[in-house]
């Protein structure tokens, strides 16, 4: 028999994916693949990594040379705001390490700079709109509810803004246990 739920082998930590189940109901994050940047007993927040939407960074900031990248919606909380990982290291001051060589945040002074100097590749940086969050305890009960598997991160996987199907790659990466899971169709009544 399959198991559609296979147990998390993993605990939630910073660095870590969270990979949602496909028999996950919430249209939000249904099929998505979450960067946790920090967890703690007080509370969880990360980016959705594999959702985009249709609009230039040019359009975002006033002032900026283009730059040819795609802009996620990290999640549902605080919109309006705009954020990004990089792998420039010590060139943004500020900016906290996540996983080995990827960064969150900075001081945006800094970050302008590189990239009017021409400094900032589309490979370089990745922007958010908004950002997913847990408050205590709430990703722990969504894992007990097998909303989420969690897996390790991989920086180049990361910063891949044209990997197409991610949330299924992601899943076969994972080993036998879970690739199967990224052929369940999206809504079984129909199959």
């Amino acid at each position: 028999m399959i198991n559609l739920t296979p147990k998390n082998k993993l605990k939630p930590g910073k660095g870590k994916l969270l990979v949602s189940y496909p028999i996950m109901s919430d249209p939000y994050f249904k099929r998505t693949v979450i960067l946790l940047c920090e967890h703690s007993d007080e509370g969880s927040f990360g980016f959705v990594l594999n959702k985009y939407i249709n609009i230039k960074l040019s359009d975002l900031i006033e002032g900026l040379p283009e730059l040819n990248t795609k802009i996620a919606v990290g999640g549902p909380v605080q919109t309006s705001s705009l954020y990004y990982l990089h792998t420039l290291g010590e060139k943004v001051h500020g900016s906290v390490e996540v996983i080995n060589g990827l960064y969150m945040g900075g001081d945006y002074d800094d970050l302008r700079q590189l990239i009017i100097d021409g400094e900032v590749k589309p490979h370089d940086i990745r922007f958010f709109v908004g950002y997913s969050g847990w408050g205590e305890n709430q990703l722990n009960e969504e894992l007990k509810d097998h909303s989420w598997i969690i897996t390790e991160a991989k920086a180049e996987t990361l910063m891949n803004t044209n990997l197409e199907k991610l949330w299924q790659k992601t899943l076969v990466d994972m080993g036998k246990e879970y690739s199967f899971l990224a052929n369940v169709p999206e809504n079984p009544e129909l199959n």
